[in-house]
Parts: C-alpha cells; structure tokens; sequence
C-alpha cells in the first residue's frame, strides 16, 4: 500500500519552526475594547504581563460575544507558551462551530499572544520569527468602484508621485458580481487606463472580489496580460476552487486568492490542486499569526508565495508587516490601503503610526507589535473582561 502522510490541519508538529516563550505562566484575564469596525483584545498573566491583538475587523460586537462565551474558558488557566496548541484547542473545542467567527475571535487571542510572547523577550514579533523590522515595500490598494477609470487612474499617479508607491491594486467588475461590471464598460476602460497613466515600470495588480464566472474571468484576465498586470485576485467566487483553478490554468498571468479561507484542510485543498498561484491569508480571518503562518508553509512547500490580505489600516496591516519580514516565501509587497474613509483611522487606534515613504512602510521595532493602543480610543469603547476562575 502506498506509504502516505495524512496532516491533521497542518497542526504545530507539522509547520511551527519557531522556538516559545519559557513556560511556567498562566493566562489569567481576556479582556476586549469594540468600537466601530474594531476590536482589540488584552491578555493578561498571572505575573502581570499583558499582551495586545484585534479581533478581526467588521462586527467586533458579535466576535467579542463569541470570544467571552465560546473561547475564553478554553485559553484561561492555560500557559501561554503552548501558542500552537492554543490555537488548535480553540478550534477543536468548538467543532460545531468551526469557521468564520471561531476564527474571528481567535485572532484576537492569537495576536495578543504573540505581542505577550515578543514584550516579554524583548523582541518585535517579526525577530521572534528569525526576521528584522525594516522598512517593507507595500502596494497601494484602492477599494472603490464608484469612480471613473480616469479618476483612478489620476489619483494613482498622485500617490506614486507624492508617496513613491511602485505598485497598485484597482478593483474591476463587482463584488460577487455574477460578471457584471459597477458602471457599463467600466472594467475594460480600467485597466489599459491605469496603465498608461502610471507607466510601465509601476506594477499593477487588480482584485474581482469574487465577481466572475470563468468564461468572463478568462476575457478580462487576457486584458490584463495584454497590459502587463501582475496578478488578478479573486477571479471567481472563492468558495468555487474549481473555477478559479481553471482560470489560474488558463491564464498565463498569476492569480492570487484566500484572504476569506479560514480552514487549513480548504487551504491544503487549494494549494494542492494549483486554484492559485499566490496565496493570501488574512491575519485575522484565519485566526491570527500562528494558523497564517502554517498556510505560508504549505504554500512554501509548492513552490508559491505569499501576500496576506490586509485591506484596512487597523492592526491587520501591522500585522501582515511583521508576518511578511520573516516568512521565507514572502512576495514582494504588503497591502496598504489608499482610502482614508473605511471607518478605521489608525493615527486614533495606536502609536506609532504607520506611513509610507518611498514605496515602503517602516516595521516599528518596538517589542511585540511595537505600537501602543491609544488609551482616548479605549476609553470610548465597549468593554468586556473574562477572568479566571
């Protein structure tokens, strides 16, 4: 019989290959602060180390719920050091509610340990991970459709020129779109737009959001490679891998997708059968750092790259900075958003400030995640707190 090895969801014995704090503490409080599209999370230990993380962002309210009554008592009384085996205790123990908000709400644990883990080593997360917080290249990612291909092509141009950014993402067709388009032809005047606007030595990247069948991916994706587009993201409804896998088959071009999978054994999936070229967790959909980290290893292990999701400028893009200056198969860029109006103003949630100068982001060095969360945010929020029993 054929010898085969069957990972049971890409558990720690399989992709960790990072040391952990010295154990002997116990996690003793979990505390959250939700307030608009943001929750953020504090752990605390019996010696009185804390830590910091986010919830993922969108209705922290509901995430922070499922936090307190489904998670907390199953990390309380439990030693921090054990970040592998927490995750997957989180998981495991709620089998019958195993996806998006489980996943939510343990990436606020998740992340708040992994700054535990860097303060009380003294080190950013990213040198935890055998990485140097330097400055970082980012691609400025617009979300908007409500605007002409000439407006987005203007802007564009402003941002590299006032910013240095080398690289953009635009958004084509719609949203879940079933191949329509946000105003009539906009998608093909979009995309040879922005390319003669900004040049050719600017990389482009553009993002369907889950808006195509194949036959129409397939057309639109022929008019990025003939304007030189690096990647095209989402093509298809992400819950439909055979479809995005026959337009990655098809296309000469990379595509790119994840950032809304947040089960391992659907990530080993779509990497096994080539759905994308370059994969994109989200930090905090997947349930933080550590279960990120273990897709980037699957995808290391074929050959491709990764590029997190990280689509607003709360800590996600934090991050995804930290996460990417040490990950072994990084690709070349982070995602920065370019709109200031998503509801999350980061210069109001922590300290320092991310800001991008000559196409890059500095990585703070800083222990942990190396920001401080702003203590005005805080107290306009919503709080709850779990001790031990």
């Amino acid at each position: 019989m054929e010898n085969r090895s069957y990972p049971y969801l890409g558990r720690t014995e399989d992709y960790a290959d990072f040391q952990i704090i010295t154990p002997g503490r116990t996690l003793t409080k979990i505390e959250t602060w939700t307030r608009g599209m943001v929750g953020i999370v504090r752990v605390t230990t019996d010696d009185g180390q804390e830590g910091w993380g986010q919830l993922s962002p969108f209705e922290p309210e509901i995430t922070a719920t499922v936090l307190h009554r489904q998670m907390a008592r199953h990390v309380l009384g439990q030693d921090p050091a054990r970040i592998d085996a927490l995750a997957d205790r989180c998981i495991d123990a709620n089998m019958k509610f195993p996806w998006s908000y489980i996943c939510r709400a343990l990436a606020g644990i998740d992340t708040a340990l992994w700054d535990l883990y860097g303060k009380i080593e003294g080190k950013p997360v990213c040198a935890l991970l055998g990485g140097k917080p330097k400055p970082f290249p980012v691609y400025g990612s617009s979300m908007r459709r409500d605007i002409s291909p000439e407006e987005e092509a203007a802007r564009l141009v402003r941002l590299r020129d006032s910013q240095g950014f080398t690289a953009f993402k635009v958004r084509v067709g719609q949203a879940t779109g079933h191949d329509g388009d946000a105003a009539l032809g906009r998608t093909e005047r979009l995309i040879p737009t922005v390319r003669r606007a900004v040049g050719e030595e600017i990389t482009l990247l553009a993002d369907g959001n889950s808006g195509y069948t194949p036959p129409r991916a397939i057309n639109v994706g022929r008019r990025m490679e003939d304007n030189g587009y690096f990647w095209f993201e989402e093509p298809c409804p992400y819950w439909e891998l055979e479809w995005t896998a026959e337009v990655a088959a098809t296309l000469t071009m990379n595509v790119a997708g994840g950032e809304q999978d947040n089960d391992l054994a659907q990530w080993r999936r779509m990497i096994r059968m080539n759905a994308v070229d370059i994969v994109q967790p989200d930090l905090c959909y997947i349930g933080g750092l550590t279960r990120a980290w273990r897709v980037a290893k699957m995808a290391q292990q074929a050959g491709k790259q990764v590029v997190p999701h990280s689509a607003n400028l709360s800590m996600v893009t934090l991050f995804a900075l930290h996460f990417m200056a040490a990950v072994p198969n990084a690709g070349p860029f982070v995602e920065y958003t370019i709109e200031e109006g998503d509801g999350i103003s980061q210069g109001s949630l922590y300290h320092p400030k991310l800001k991008v100068r000559e196409g890059t982001v500095e990585i703070p060095e800083g222990p942990g995640w190396g920001v401080t969360i702003d203590a005005d945010w805080l107290a306009g929020a919503s709080y709850q707190a779990t001790p031990s029993s």
